[in-house]
């Protein structure tokens, strides 16, 4: 599932590699399919990097993301998997996702998944 997820997404080059910069990304309208009731799950997800080389584009992001509009995965998964998909193409210095998905009955549920680079 994610290496064809995976492909979706495109890179671009760091115009300033040799400067520590934070990219936040905001995505308020994530959505994906919760594996037990088959009911749509909503959130926001806000993805804040450091690149290092690459970047990755808004455009493949966006479809990459509506991908998942028709997955079944629960919270944890999905947000981790978007992490190790996002890190797989733009190998950065730093990456954290924060995945905050509206209640469900009566529960709200944040996930945050963080990966830094080992030198």
């Amino acid at each position: 599932m994610t290496t064809n997820f995976r492909d979706t997404l495109e890179t671009f080059e760091n115009q300033f590699p040799d400067r520590n910069y934070t990219i936040e990304t905001i995505c308020p309208e994530f959505t994906s399919l919760c594996p037990k009731t088959g009911q749509p799950d909503f959130g926001t997800l806000t993805i804040s990097y450091v690149p290092d080389r690459l970047c990755f584009e808004l455009k493949s992001l966006k479809m990459y993301l509506q991908l998942y509009r028709n997955h079944g995965s629960f919270y944890e998964h999905v947000t981790n998997t978007i992490l190790d998909d996002l890190v797989a193409v733009t190998k950065p210095r730093s990456m954290k996702i924060v995945a905050a998905f509206t209640p469900r009955g009566g529960i709200r549920t944040n996930v945050i998944a963080e990966f830094t680079a080992t030198k």
